[in-house]
C-alpha cells in the first residue's frame, strides 16, 4: 500500500517522504518504527503523516509472529504521535492505517462504522482470531490517545487493497486462480471485502481534505462477495473455467505451504463505506466485475511493479 500511494502521490506533484528500515533512495529516510529520531524532523512543517507500518500478516500466526503485529503497529503509531506532539508545526491531518479486522466475523448484515459489530466474541472461530482484533484495537487506541490537538486524526479500516503489483493479495489470489485452485474455500460463504488500488488513493486523498471527518474511516468497496463469488469473477475476468473447492483441512494445508494463515481465506469480512458514502464519496470501481476486468487488463498490459 506504501508503494501505491507513493506513487500515485509523487506523480500527483506531492513531495512525498518515506520513512523506512532500508533506505535506497534519496528521499528515503531511515527509522526503525519504535524511537525518536531526526527523522522526526520531516514530520515538523509536513502536512499530512500517513502511517502504514506494521509488520505483514501474510504469515503463520504463530505467538511470536502475532506479538510482532501487535508491537509493530503500536510502537510505530505511538512514536508517530509523539512526532507529531512535538513538532513546531504539526501537521494538518494525520492518516493511520487501521483494519476491516476490527469487526466480527459475521454472514447476516454488512458492517458499516455505525451498526458494526466488533470482533473478538464470535462462537465457534478459532481463539487466535479474537487477538487479530485486540491488534485492530490496540492499533486504534493508541492513535487516539496521542495528544495531538492541532493535528486531525483519521483511522483508516481497510478492506484488502486490489493491485496489479506483484506480491500483492490480487496477486496471490490470481495465481491461485491461474492454477486452477480459485473454487469456493470451506463452502465459500465468507465475505471479502476489497477496494480497487485507485479509489483506495482517492479515499486517501479525499479524507485528506475533508477537514470534517476524523475517526475510524472504513475504506471498502460497497460490494463485499462470498469468497465463492468473489473467485468466480475473478476467474471469468481471466477465463478460467476450472476453480477447484478446498475444504477447511485443505486450506489449512494451502496456508501451511504459503506460510501464511487461514484466517485470511475463512473469516468472513463483510464491510462496507458507510462514512464515506455519507460524505459524498463516488467510487470509480464500486463493483467487483468491472474491477476485476480492470486490474486483469493492467496486468496483461504488463502494468506490474515488484512488491
Amino acid at each position: 500500500m506504501g508503494a501505491i500511494l507513493d506513487r500515485a502521490m509523487t506523480a500527483a506533484g506531492h513531495d512525498v517522504v518515506v520513512l523506512t528500515r532500508q533506505p535506497v533512495r534519496q528521499r528515503d529516510i531511515r527509522w526503525d518504527g519504535e524511537t525518536l529520531g531526526p527523522w522526526a524532523e520531516e514530520i515538523d512543517g509536513s502536512d499530512i503523516v500517513v502511517n502504514l507500518a506494521g509488520r505483514s500478516v501474510n504469515c503463520r500466526y504463530t505467538a511470536a509472529n502475532l506479538r510482532a503485529m501487535m508491537d509493530s503497529r503500536v510502537h510505530s503509531t505511538r512514536v508517530v504521535g509523539e512526532a507529531i506532539a512535538a513538532a513546531a508545526r504539526p501537521p494538518r491531518v494525520w492518516l493511520q492505517m487501521s483494519t476491516a479486522t476490527v469487526y466480527a466475523h459475521r454472514f447476516d448484515a454488512p458492517n458499516d462504522e455505525a451498526t458494526g459489530v466488533p470482533g473478538g466474541t464470535e462462537p465457534g472461530v478459532p481463539d487466535y482470531w479474537a487477538y487479530s482484533v485486540e491488534i485492530a484495537k490496540a492499533w486504534e487506541r493508541e492513535q487516539e490517545r496521542a495528544e495531538t490537538p492541532h493535528t486531525r486524526k483519521v483511522a483508516l479500516r481497510t478492506a484488502m487493497v486490489m493491485s496489479p503489483d506483484r506480491g500483492g493479495v490480487f496477486d496471490v489470489l490470481l495465481r491461485m486462480a491461474r492454477l486452477g485452485l480459485g473454487g469456493p474455500i470451506a463452502g465459500g460463504a465468507q465475505y471479502m471485502s476489497w477496494i480497487h488500488d485507485r479509489d483506495f488513493v482517492r479515499a486517501v486523498e479525499f479524507l485528506a481534505d475533508r477537514e470534517d471527518l476524523a475517526g475510524p474511516v472504513n475504506l471498502a468497496a460497497p460490494d463485499p462477495l462470498p469468497q465463492r463469488a468473489f473467485m468466480r469473477v475473478l476467474r471469468a475476468a481471466w477465463g478460467i473455467r476450472i476453480g477447484l473447492p478446498a475444504t477447511r483441512w485443505m486450506a489449512g494445508l494451502g496456508a501451511f505451504a504459503l506460510r501464511s494463515d487461514t484466517e485470511l481465506l475463512l473469516k468472513s469480512r463483510r464491510v462496507v463505506p458507510g462514512r464515506l458514502l455519507e460524505a459524498g464519496f463516488t467510487f470509480d470501481h464500486p463493483r467487483w466485475p468491472e474491477a476485476a476486468a480492470d486490474l486483469t487488463r493492467r496486468v496483461r498490459g504488463g502494468a506490474r511493479v515488484p512488491g
